[in-house]
């Protein structure tokens, strides 16, 4: 334990935010572009948006949804909704189209915040989002729905910021993920659970206080806001937001902040290894890098290259996070785990009778709580979920040691993860679907060679019916968010199917990718420019 241990009693975001800047105010805390702000200006600044947006009628418990990419201005409004107790609704800027609208309808969202392309969206999704009543614009408006505001109109209102009492268990965001099953489903995360998830950092060792850390974690996601930016709150540290990642500019940005973390996914940190080598590789004030998930060979070769230590051995999700975690200084042979339970959760092994399976069997991995909100609190507007008799089910198969150290082995589901993202195979499927000249479709994951995974779609033609590339990987980029777009596409007479019509996708992964187009080969990729629009 490196922190105070009367830190636990701080369970509101708010409230920790008030304390710093109370007890020293210019400290640095946070940067997301060319400039440090303290905790004093960061509270004062969050206070007077909170002021104006209440002037728009939010009050505790009213949804607002937040479509931008890294940029000050998010952090500024994750601060002014938790001091109102209105409930962020962070939205991965990515989306469009029916994958923005789901969220925005599901959650009922009254306001949303976003830049110049979420209005660009907004304003051909605006007639079937009844709830919606206000629209508001982070630098130029450009198309934007009828009677949308700026920004800086309500950080200049003049309002003050009303005296909001807050719980721990108050909501402070519902944040949408792809869990095992259909549709994104919002997560319900409380105040006290996002200043919950930084003990298990420090109590290993990960963390110290005094530390400054730098990422690239998209806001928008647990990563960003939860994992990131809730340490540096919780012990009073710096953390300097990217952007946007750049393999060859990150050391150089670490200089730049004096950044002593580096932090983020392991694709990240594998596409730094991948570089050239350079003579000021060593030239930098990082000691760690956290990078999750990354080969043990893969660590070795980042630490011996730029002259850090590197941690990979932790695991979570959006409903909980860290699940598991190793202590900085564990054994070596511990190294390809996911580490050991989070003391504040019991974390099992079940078969699929739900019974919990031998040391060193594999089975999936289910937690449930041993103190308050050190979870999520259920899924918005759904009763049901993956918990059965208290336990929450993650979709992911693990072995564990004698020492409880959990491998992971394989998801459960048929969910994907690609450059960070969670995402749905059933939600991609459905997508490609509306297609015309496409009968039917398979989704699901391929190995990629920077970690984690690439998508492979697997189609099957309407009868008479062909597809050029360039058409096909056209369609896919207007239709998916670029990060769920197929790698690899293979064409079949048919899907393989059990007798009851599901598909086999057992059988279409073992057929490797030497039959399908790849995308990245035949030169249709998809520029950062183009990711959005």
């Amino acid at each position: 334990m490196t922190l105070p241990e009367e830190w636990r009693s701080w369970r509101v975001v708010p409230e920790r935010l008030r304390h710093w800047a109370r007890e020293d105010p210019d400290r640095p805390f946070l940067r997301c572009g060319p400039d440090w702000l303290s905790y004093g200006e960061v509270e004062a600044r969050s206070g007077a948006l909170a002021g104006g947006i209440a002037a728009l009628g939010v009050s505790k418990g009213d949804r607002v949804a937040v479509v931008l990419p890294n940029r000050l201005e998010y952090l500024l409004t994750f601060f002014a909704l938790a001091r109102l107790g209105a409930i962020q609704v962070p939205i991965n800027p990515y989306l469009k189209g029916e994958f923005l609208r789901h969220q925005l309808a599901d959650s009922a969202t009254t306001v949303l915040i976003g830049d110049a392309p979420a209005m660009a969206q907004l304003a051909r999704l605006a007639p079937v989002l009844p709830a919606l009543r206000t629209a508001v614009a982070v630098g130029e408006i450009g198309e934007a729905p009828e009677g949308t505001i700026t920004f800086g109109d309500l950080t200049s209102s003049g309002h003050p910021a009303p005296d909001v009492a807050i719980e721990p268990s108050d909501l402070l965001a519902v944040m949408y993920t792809s869990g095992t099953t259909g549709l994104p489903k919002g997560c319900m995360l409380s105040h006290g659970y996002y200043l919950a998830m930084p003990w298990p950092w420090y109590q290993n060792g990960w963390l110290r206080p005094g530390d400054r850390t730098l990422t690239a974690m998209p806001l928008f996601h647990i990563g960003g806001q939860g994992i990131a930016l809730m340490p540096a709150l919780l012990a009073g540290n710096s953390i300097a937001f990217l952007e946007q990642f750049s393999a060859s500019g990150f050391l150089d940005q670490a200089r730049a902040t004096g950044s002593t973390v580096g932090f983020g996914v392991g694709p990240m940190g594998m596409a730094m290894l991948a570089g050239p080598p350079s003579d000021s590789d060593r030239d930098h004030p990082l000691r760690l890098g956290v990078w999750v998930p990354m080969p043990i060979a893969s660590q070795d070769a980042y630490a011996e290259r730029f002259g850090m230590q590197v941690i990979s051995e932790t695991y979570g999700q959006t409903e909980c996070n860290p699940i598991t975690g190793s202590p900085i200084d564990r054994h070596p042979s511990k190294r390809a785990s996911l580490g050991r339970a989070n003391p504040s959760l019991e974390v099992r092994l079940f078969d699929d009778g739900g019974a919990e399976v031998p040391t060193g069997e594999v089975g999936e991995i289910v937690i449930r709580a041993r103190e308050p909100e050190v979870m999520f609190a259920g899924y918005w507007n759904h009763t049901t979920g993956e918990t059965v008799d208290g336990w929450h089910h993650t979709g992911d198969l693990a072995r564990a040691d004698e020492d409880g150290y959990l491998y992971f082995v394989d998801r459960k589901s048929d969910s994907m993860r690609r450059r960070g993202e969670n995402i749905s195979s059933l939600e991609v499927e459905a997508a490609i679907l509306t297609h015309p000249k496409i009968a039917a479709v398979a989704v699901h994951a391929v190995p990629s060679p920077l970690g984690e995974d690439d998508v492979k779609a697997c189609l099957v033609l309407a009868e008479g019916q062909g597809l050029e590339a360039e058409e096909l990987h056209t369609f896919l980029r207007e239709t998916l968010p670029y990060f769920a777009v197929p790698r690899y596409v293979e064409f079949l007479d048919a899907l393989p199917t059990t007798p009851t019509g599901r598909v086999q996708k057992h059988v279409l992964r073992a057929r490797g990718n030497a039959g399908a187009w790849d995308f990245d080969q035949l030169g249709l990729t998809i520029d950062k420019a183009d990711r959005r629009g």
